[in-house]
């Protein structure tokens, strides 16, 4: 680590540009894998940028490098670019042009962060020590995820550290919050089809009830988390779509579930796919029903690795004061990050975004969902101060 006296200090215009790109890429957003014109319009901007390399390591992200004029580390800076689909109901007046799209997670916000960061540095060139990668990652909302299709394409290649940040709506503005070791849960999903023999309400005796099935199904699916598993380990295990019939008076031939779970520890991730594929096959083999099971492992847990996290927390804390960072508990939520984050060591940090006049902040996913402004500030800072640290002179 260089750690140097460097101070890059945004200038009143910078933060004006940032903000006035995240208002264009709020107004325009685009689901998972659709990310056409938003890649587009990072690609074209970024080659207005001195010194970077642009390209497109997948179809719908972008990839800049900034190589320096002296030797020395290769980092990596992350944001992701997706929206959600969403109909947006903030009222603000950038709102999003599309109907039932929505960027209600704050990537607008991350995009704009590393698009200022990436035109900061790129002037730097000179004094920079090694390399800076830029990752305007697509589909971090959506399985597979898109920071997996980007590692496929190589763009971590040789690099010795990688950074990303999350807006949060429910953190107030000023604090960055950090986690060692693992940040956020694995975040897998299964569907399961019950089939039994359909036929009339009034006549049970001649059918094979897939409704009952189901019903002690779920009933059995709690006593993972409450019987099956330690109470130390952190798992989740939640029910939340149930398929069934369209009449009353008609016992259905099947019945349809769907569920998430959510771990830390691998461990505890192989031990409850093992119990919910036990439970389900000896309920519905008791009742005489059959199944098929459909099991999806998603985002892996994104791990903060100890050397990164220290370099994170020290560069926030130069920059920003000592009380800026903090540490916090891991949340169940899930993050693709964890692709880049498996492979080289990485650090991810939440950046409050809730403004002090804003009592009842929505939470992310939800048609309200707003950030305060000044958050793009921190942001930039923090991946600036990282660089600082790390790759300038």
């Amino acid at each position: 680590m260089l750690t140097k006296q460097t101070q890059i200090e945004l200038s009143n215009e910078q933060v004006e540009e940032i903000i006035r790109w995240r208002r264009y890429l709020h107004q325009h957003p685009e689901l998972s894998f659709q990310e056409h014109k938003t890649s587009a319009f990072l690609y074209e901007t970024l080659l207005t940028f001195p010194n970077l390399e642009v390209t497109r390591p997948t179809a719908t992200s972008v990839m800049a490098v900034l190589k320096g004029g002296h030797p020395g580390k290769v980092i990596g800076f992350r944001a992701d670019i997706d929206a959600l689909p969403i109909q947006e109901e903030t009222g603000l007046p950038f709102a999003s042009n599309y109907d039932g799209v929505m960027h209600a997670c704050g990537h607008d916000g991350h995009t704009a962060i590393l698009l200022g960061v990436a035109k900061v540095l790129s002037a730097q060139q000179e004094k920079i020590h090694g390399e800076i990668r830029f990752f305007f990652q697509h589909a971090e909302e959506q399985l597979p995820g898109g920071a997996r299709e980007m590692v496929e394409a190589g763009v971590t290649d040789g690099v010795d550290y990688v950074f990303g940040l999350h807006l949060s709506s429910l953190t107030p503005v000023g604090q960055l919050t950090i986690t060692p070791g693992a940040a956020t849960s694995n975040s897998d999903m299964f569907h399961v089809t019950i089939k039994g023999k359909g036929g009339h309400s009034s006549q049970p005796e001649n059918t094979v009830d897939p409704v009952v099935t189901s019903a002690q199904i779920i009933t059995n699916l709690q006593t993972i988390v409450s019987r099956i598993t330690s109470p130390k380990d952190e798992l989740v295990v939640s029910v939340t779509t149930l398929q069934a019939g369209d009449a009353v008076n008609v016992i259905p031939e099947e019945v349809k579930i769907g569920a998430s779970v959510r771990s830390f520890n691998q461990e505890v991730r192989k031990k409850a796919v093992e119990a919910i594929e036990q439970i389900i096959k000896g309920v519905t083999e008791a009742n005489g029903c059959h199944y098929e099971l459909n099991y999806t492992y998603g985002y892996d847990s994104v791990v903060n690795e100890p050397g990164a996290s220290a370099i994170a927390m020290e560069a926030i804390r130069r920059k920003l004061g000592e009380e800026a960072v903090i540490e916090a508990e891991a949340i169940m939520g899930g993050e693709d990050f964890s692709a880049f984050s498996n492979i080289v060591p990485g650090s991810f940090v939440f950046v409050g975004a809730c403004s002090p006049d804003n009592p009842s902040p929505a939470p992310h996913h939800h048609p309200k969902f707003m950030i305060d402004e000044d958050a793009l500030v921190y942001g930039a800072n923090m991946f600036l101060s990282i660089a600082e640290d790390l790759v300038l002179e």
